[in-house]
């Protein structure tokens, strides 16, 4: 022990160290999530909107409740949801923003350098994951967005992400999850097996939530798909069904 401990004084003294790894040794390092991703099993019937179709309303109401809401929230959820549901069939967006994005039936795409990794959907929108050992700014410098600010750091095979600033969640369409601008969020993304990623994700909001609330969310491939297709859509929503919900507005 002691002749070792004296090769690391002498080494130390003489200002040998080992060899950092290069960037394409990290890089060699890093999973391969390449390809297209659809999201596997989301909640219910769900068309290429995003939004539930007749036989899937249901079962998406359902998520909802699942929340932990506190009893003021989730009043306000039961007394809201027609509103915010008739609301969504009236709007046109290019964008779903987050934690949205994350649970559509909108294809992703994840692209992992060493620094960050970036997630990107065919609304054109990004999520930067910043993975360069930065800290979250200060809560000085911080301004809510659509998509928050995220900073993260991988556990092996793991992409562990901290996200923080998210503007009303669901400000573009469906205007929920009823969570305030101080949630907090956490996702642990992995490759479980092949051709499956899943995430575990993990919501903090003392203002709306008595508890953590934890979602389970999983990607398969899009089978066909070689590239990320980005269009604009102009009416991008679902036919109105027998109670006028996602009825598209008169004249558009």
């Amino acid at each position: 022990m002691r002749k070792y401990l004296s090769i690391f004084l002498l080494l130390a003294a003489t200002g040998v160290h080992a060899a950092e790894p290069s960037r394409a040794e990290v890089f060699a390092s890093l999973p391969n999530w390449s390809g297209i991703w659809l999201r596997d099993g989301a909640g219910g019937e769900i068309d290429v909107s995003g939004y539930p179709t007749r036989s899937g309303l249901a079962e998406w109401q359902m998520m909802g409740f699942g929340a932990p809401y506190t009893p003021e929230v989730r009043a306000r959820f039961e007394r809201e949801l027609p509103q915010i549901m008739a609301y969504s069939a009236t709007v046109t967006t290019e964008a779903w923003g987050y934690p949205l994005m994350m649970d559509t039936a909108t294809p992703l795409q994840f692209l992992i350098t060493p620094e960050e990794t970036l997630i990107l959907n065919f609304y054109r929108e990004a999520r930067h994951i910043y993975t360069d050992g930065r800290p979250l700014p200060a809560e000085a410098d911080r301004w809510p967005t659509p998509w928050g600010e995220s900073i993260g750091h991988w556990e092996g095979d793991t992409l562990v992400i901290e996200t923080v600033s998210v503007q009303q969640p669901g400000i573009f369409n469906i205007r929920l999850p009823l969570l305030s601008e101080n949630a907090r969020y956490m996702e642990r993304i992995r490759m479980a097996a092949p051709g499956r990623l899943e995430s575990e994700f993990t919501v903090e909001d003392p203002a709306t939530l008595t508890k953590p609330w934890v979602i389970h969310l999983a990607y398969k491939p899009a089978e066909g798909m070689d590239r990320m297709f980005h269009m604009p859509f102009d009416n991008d929503r679902t036919e109105a069904d027998a109670n006028g919900v996602f009825t598209i507005a008169p004249g558009e």
